[in-house]
């Protein structure tokens, strides 16, 4: 039942019948009832109905040539009804406050200023050789004319101060918004941090208990490649692994054990584009070489910010190294800055396969990685310098377009 109604309302509102119902007491009202006056009335019904449903009285060309077209049926009426003696004078306000709810000012006093000269007009009519205007007359018609100016300009303030207070609503919409936005990621920080806080204690505790077998591990294989004869092939080999995955398993440990450690940050004024500069070089320098052309779009506009040099360089040698990965052989990746905010903007473009959607509010957690020997810290660590730094990251990507990884950080 609730769509039929919905349909009714659009094609009938009840404005139209508050319309209609006015017309017609007019009609009903009017001591003449000639044919062209219930024609004009009708005339003047309709369109005030249909002016809303057509999409080209919606536009400003469309609003003006309305509020011509009801000026000319408001002159008609009053024409036909008696000219400047006519009770329909007071129709000539519904161009005038159509113009005043949707005109500026100077539109206002000039349709204003049209329906005075349109009234005033009917004079011309007159035969002045038996007609005669007694000054309680003149005075009267005055009175008429500058009723029209006074209930324009009250109009169009009521109007003007109803369209500033939609558009402080608007704003405050687009501010809560924002603040709603920024408290969601608020949360979502916070939430990031305790998760970092709590796996970064357990990695650490785990990491110091597995070091110390590990050591007697390296030792042990250590010793066995020294006592094992040349000869002794097979056993000097599976010796070698053993030290080469305890070599393996230590470093990772490290890297959990960095993760684990709070920062301490050094910050000092650093150029941007110099930081990522040698992280653009330490990528180049890996071995494979990649097989990526790396694009440099510094902004000139750059001041030095204050930052971890060392650690800022770790960042972006991550996410240059993580864009050349997911880049095929001969593709290009891009490194732009940019003022933003007050403070610096550093995009990292890739043309790879995408983030998967499902994955892409884990892809900062530590362990998650979809790497077959990753081990899920690398974003992990980078998400923890830059809220070190005060920053942000935020992450665009569509599948088989590729990501941009963005890194925001503050001035100050």
């Amino acid at each position: 039942m609730a769509e039929p109604t919905s349909t009714l309302r659009k094609l009938f509102h009840p404005r139209d019948a508050a319309w209609l119902l006015l017309i017609a007491a007019l009609a009903i009202a009017s001591p003449m009832r000639s044919d062209a006056e219930l024609e004009l009335l009708g005339a003047l019904a309709l369109f005030q109905i249909a002016e809303p449903r057509l999409g080209f009285f919606q536009s400003l060309g469309g609003i003006k040539a309305a509020i011509l077209i009801k000026l000319l049926l408001c002159y008609l009426l009053i024409g036909v009804t008696g000219g400047v003696t006519s009770s329909y004078y007071l129709i000539l306000m519904v161009p005038v406050v159509s113009a005043a709810t949707t005109l500026s000012a100077l539109g206002t006093l000039i349709v204003s200023l049209a329906a005075c000269a349109s009234y005033l007009s009917f004079l011309l009519f007159l035969d002045w050789n038996t007609y005669l205007i007694p000054p309680d007359q003149m005075r009267e018609l005055l009175l008429r004319l500058l009723m029209f100016g006074l209930l324009a300009l009250l109009t169009h303030q009521l109007a003007s101060a109803t369209r500033a207070q939609a558009r402080e609503h608007i704003r405050t919409a687009g501010q809560l918004a924002e603040a709603n936005r920024n408290l969601r990621e608020a949360e979502a920080a916070v939430r990031r941090s305790e998760r970092l806080a709590a796996l970064g204690q357990l990695t650490a505790g785990l990491a110091h208990e597995l070091r110390n077998p590990l050591g007697t591990m390296r030792a042990s294989a250590d010793v066995l490649l020294k006592n094992i004869g040349p000869e002794q092939t097979v056993a000097r080999e599976l010796a070698g692994y053993i030290a080469a995955e305890v070599e393996r398993t230590n470093s990772l440990i490290t890297r959990f054990l960095d993760f684990a450690k709070p920062l301490e940050l050094r910050p000092s004024p650093e150029d941007v584009g110099e930081v990522i500069d040698r992280a653009i070089q330490r990528a180049e320098r890996a071995v494979p070489p990649p097989q990526v052309t790396i694009y440099r779009n510094y902004s000139p506009d750059l001041r030095p910010i204050p930052l971890d040099a060392e650690l800022m360089e770790r960042v972006f040698h991550n996410l240059i190294t993580n864009a050349i990965q997911a880049s095929p052989a001969s593709a290009a990746v891009t490194v732009k800055t940019r003022p933003f905010h007050g403070g610096v903007e550093v995009a990292v473009i890739d043309r790879g396969s995408g983030i998967d959607p499902a994955h892409r509010e884990s892809i900062f957690n530590p362990f998650f990685t979809t790497k077959p020997e990753g081990v899920g810290l690398g974003l992990a660590i980078v998400s923890k310098i830059v809220d070190a730094h005060g920053g942000k990251m935020a992450v665009e990507s569509e599948p088989g377009q590729g990501s941009v990884f963005r890194v925001l950080l503050p001035e100050t």
